[in-house]
């Protein structure tokens, strides 16, 4: 099986590949977010997803790469990760009481056959009506700091949210469903089954929704 590389150093997504029993390593990419201009939200999160694959991929040439972008979209404005502290105040008193989106570009690169396909998950987030002393008794836990749109919903942010429409570990950072069906084109089939000494079996050549894994 080829190496399977994540592109990112989010604690966040690492966990999700962890969680879901993906062998991988880290290979964080640094890209300049500044230089794609005229893009809207979907298409922007998918060029810097783009970006940070083709960056490890110049390195990692026997290699599946995986990257992903997530931007927070409020009324069609992206809302970065807050500053300070009053940057965080200012992004969650806009997000009060209304309905957002949270994007992720997702890219699986396969460095040594060429592909490259990149997708986007979108999930509507609703929140609830927040108070000053919410806002900021949630700004103390510094779950804040390094999020985008100043709030984590694997944490205490979950507090914050009334609902959710699509998928929760997007808003994570890593839509893992899509992750899993990308993967399957590329080969990687996530739910092959174990050996009989219980070591996990990663079938090449299965995509989802094939009559039997390790068959076509």
């Amino acid at each position: 099986m080829q190496e399977i590389i994540l592109a990112s150093a989010s604690p966040r997504r690492q966990q999700l590949l962890e969680q879901i029993g993906v062998p991988f390593v880290v290979a964080a990419a640094e890209i300049d977010e500044e230089s794609i201009e005229n893009s809207s939200a979907p298409e922007l999160v998918k060029q810097l997803a783009r970006r940070k694959a083709e960056q490890v991929a110049r390195d990692k040439q026997q290699a599946i790469i995986i990257a992903a972008d997530t931007l927070v979209v409020l009324d069609e404005h992206i809302m970065g990760k807050p500053v300070n502290r009053e940057d965080a105040f200012y992004k969650l008193s806009l997000l009060s009481g209304r309905h957002h989106q949270v994007m992720t570009g997702l890219c699986v690169l396969n460095s040594s056959r060429g592909i490259c396909d990149t997708e986007v998950e979108i999930t509507d987030v609703y929140f609830r009506t927040l108070s000053r002393q919410e806002i900021n008794s949630y700004l103390d836990w510094g779950e804040w700091v390094d999020k985008a749109g100043g709030y984590g919903i694997q944490g205490k942010g979950a507090l914050l949210i009334e609902k959710i429409a699509g998928c929760y570990f997007n808003v994570v950072g890593l839509p893992i469903n899509r992750l899993y069906l990308m993967l399957g084109k590329q080969g990687v089939n996530l739910l092959g089954g174990r050996t009989p000494d219980g070591l996990p079996v990663w079938n090449q050549g299965y995509a989802p929704g094939n009559a039997s894994p390790g068959k076509t």
